[in-house]
Order: structure tokens, then C-alpha cells, then sequence
């Protein structure tokens, strides 16, 4: 292992676990558990499961102005984002592609208020530059390196958080708020990233251990690494930074216009105004030529990013960007990218494995339906 790898501050503990760790996105993190992929990723449908996601980037705009001044580098509604709500969005460069996706929310009034920002681990760095240069005489970027994230996911998440503090439970899907946990002043959303109810907890780093150990106290929780956390994911339908969305995918091709509000769209009251927002109005107005779908696969034959999609007669029709064997669904599936007259649902095509053609469905995203807290 390169000692160039940055650690997590529960790294020891995962170490105490039995983790098998690998690089990612720079860092040394776990990748599973000795339960293994497939248990923890049951385990997270079924109960809660607790994931290190210390690696991802936080960070803090500060100032009267920030909300104005991050609409010009998203295609979100910031300015009408009220206090302690969550909001998702990506980072567009001038030809409409995605320079990373991410979480807003909006912390309190007056004094103190600011827009907490989490941002991939792949892209932080070169997120607070983009931020800098571009809004940086407009309001204060302040990443904040001393705080790590967990995440607790999982059906039986809340019941076992709000033994740590019952408050919690006051939160919705999307909503967050100040919370002590185990002594330490904590930030908690009610998000995630598995499909499942559950929460992202950012504490101070010093105090990532001492909660870690009191949520895996808990009968409920388990630990789970990164496998789990990709396999979850997929089923749930959401796009991986680098792999289902990059800068050379839109958000229209990428299916994600449903978190373009209508206020920043042509004919809303602050449209456009943000890189790229010419193509990507455009492609809202004809529709993209390319787009994001589901496939699941016919025979149990897993496929895998990368495998090139054909039709009967052997033209190539797109790519696939992520695919498993799904836990949940028990089949193949998998996200490409299609023409769009071969991306309509139920429609067949192949993808090429190992020199075969396996047949594929095109299917509805989520593959495994959401479970979130509305209230």
C-alpha cells in the first residue's frame, strides 16, 4: 500500500474490524468487512449498516451572498432553499457537462448561517478551486478537513441513531439539523445513498471514533465498506461520479433533470446564468440523443462497466457505465447510455461478454424501490 494514501480517522478501527482495504479516490478505505459484499449489502435493506464516507469532501460558503452566488455555478434553485433543507445538485462546465455532483444544505440565520457543501472525494480538490476562482470574491470558501461523515443506512436506522438522541427522529428525507451525539456536536441529514432511509452524520474527526463504536454498539448496525455501498447504489438507481456522470455527460442525457427546478429553466425567474445553460436548455426543450437507462439482464450472466450494447443485428448501440449482479433483484443489472430511440423501456438488446451476446432488458430505474422518510 502506497504510504501516498490518505486515511479516514477510523481507519485504526476498520483495521479492528477485519476490513480488506484498497484505494480509493486517494485514499485507503474498505472496501468489505469479513461478512462480506453480499451480507453487508443485505444487511443495509434489512437492518442498518454503518459506512465510512470520511473520504468525501466538506465544506462550508459563508456570507450573505452565497446562495446568489452558487447559482451561478449550478442549475438549482439555492436561493429559495430554506433552513435545514437538503438539496441535490452537480457542477456544470460551459458545454452542459457535469463537473461533479453534490449536497447542499442550507444551516441557519443570521449569525452563523452558511451552505454546508459535500462533494466526491475524487473532485474536492478541484471542486473548492472551481468554487474559488469563481465565487470566491463573493463569499467565503471554507473546506473543513477536520470533520469526518459516516453514514447510517439501513430501514432500522433511525431506531437505532435516536438511542444516541431521540431528536433525530424529527427529521424528514432531505432535512437536516445540530444534534449532540456522544458528546460531540454533530451536523445530521436524513440522506443517503442506498436507496433506504438512513443519515449522513458529519462530526469532528476527533470524535469519529468514539461515535463509530457507539452506533456498531447498537444491535441493529454493522459495519459495511464500499462494495456494499456500489452495489446499493445501482440498485437504487443512482449515478456514480466518474462512472455514470463525468463532464462530458449532461444532466438531460444523464436523467437528472428532475433536480433542474423550473425556476432556473427557460422561462423561470432566474434561468439560466450558469455554465453550459444554452445546451442544457436546448436538450429540455428536443430531448438529448443519448440517455441514461436501466437494463436488466435476461440470463445470470453479470455485466460489467465498460461492455459495449448492440443490437440483433450487431451495431453498437452505447456502453454500460455500471453493472452488478444485483443482491436484492437477484438478476443482472446494469446503467448505460443508449440512443435514444433503442432507450425505451422494455426494449431488447444485447451486451457483449466475453466474446457472447447476452440479451438485456431496458427497465425502469429504481431496480429496488426507495424507502425514504418523507414523515
Amino acid at each position: 500500500m502506497s504510504n501516498a494514501l490518505s486515511r479516514t480517522p477510523l481507519h485504526a478501527l476498520h483495521l479492528e474490524l477485519g476490513a480488506k482495504m484498497v484505494p480509493f479516490a486517494g485514499y485507503e478505505m474498505p472496501v468489505s468487512y469479513p461478512a462480506g459484499i453480499l451480507k453487508e449489502h443485505r444487511h443495509c435493506r434489512e437492518s442498518a449498516a454503518l459506512f465510512d464516507v470520511s473520504h468525501m469532501g466538506q465544506l462550508r460558503l459563508v456570507g450573505d451572498d452565497a446562495a446568489a452566488a452558487l447559482e451561478t455555478l449550478v442549475p438549482m434553485d439555492v436561493i429559495d432553499l430554506g433552513v435545514g433543507k437538503q438539496r441535490y445538485a452537480f457542477f456544470t462546465n460551459s458545454s452542459g457537462g457535469i463537473l461533479d455532483d453534490l449536497m447542499i444544505t442550507r444551516r441557519g440565520v443570521g449569525e452563523g448561517a452558511d451552505l454546508l457543501l459535500i462533494v466526491n472525494a475524487a473532485c474536492k480538490d478541484a471542486d473548492i478551486r472551481h468554487l474559488v476562482a469563481h465565487i470566491g470574491h463573493r463569499c467565503t470558501v471554507q473546506p473543513l478537513p477536520d470533520r469526518a461523515l459516516l453514514a447510517l443506512q439501513g430501514p432500522k436506522a433511525a431506531q437505532a441513531l435516536a438511542r444516541l438522541n431521540p431528536s433525530v427522529a424529527t427529521l424528514t428525507f432531505m432535512t437536516g439539523a445540530q444534534f449532540v451525539l456522544e458528546g460531540a456536536e454533530c451536523f445530521v441529514t436524513r440522506s443517503g445513498y442506498t436507496g433506504e432511509d438512513g443519515y449522513e452524520i458529519s462530526v469532528p474527526a476527533d470524535r469519529a471514533e468514539a461515535l463509530a463504536r457507539a452506533l456498531l454498539a447498537q444491535p441493529e448496525v454493522q459495519p459495511a465498506g464500499l462494495g456494499a455501498r456500489d452495489t446499493l447504489r445501482l440498485e437504487a438507481g443512482l449515478c456514480l461520479y466518474g462512472h455514470d456522470i463525468n463532464e462530458s455527460t449532461t444532466p438531460v442525457e444523464a436523467g437528472l433533470t428532475w433536480a433542474i427546478q423550473k425556476v432556473r429553466r427557460a422561462g423561470g425567474a432566474r434561468h439560466g446564468g450558469y455554465p453550459g445553460a444554452a445546451t442544457i436548455d436546448a436538450q429540455l426543450a428536443t430531448g438529448a440523443s443519448t440517455k441514461r437507462v436501466g437494463l436488466v439482464g435476461l440470463e445470470r450472466v453479470p455485466v460489467r462497466e465498460g461492455a459495449v450494447i448492440v443490437d440483433a443485428k450487431g451495431r453498437k448501440l452505447g456502453a454500460v457505465t455500471s453493472g452488478t449482479l444485483s443482491p436484492t433483484v437477484n438478476e443482472p443489472i446494469a446503467m448505460a447510455y443508449l440512443a435514444a430511440n433503442h432507450g425505451i423501456a422494455h426494449h431488447e438488446v444485447y451486451a457483449e461478454v466475453r466474446g457472447k451476446r447476452q440479451p438485456m432488458r431496458v427497465s425502469p430505474m429504481p431496480f429496488t424501490p426507495h424507502r425514504y422518510f418523507r414523515g
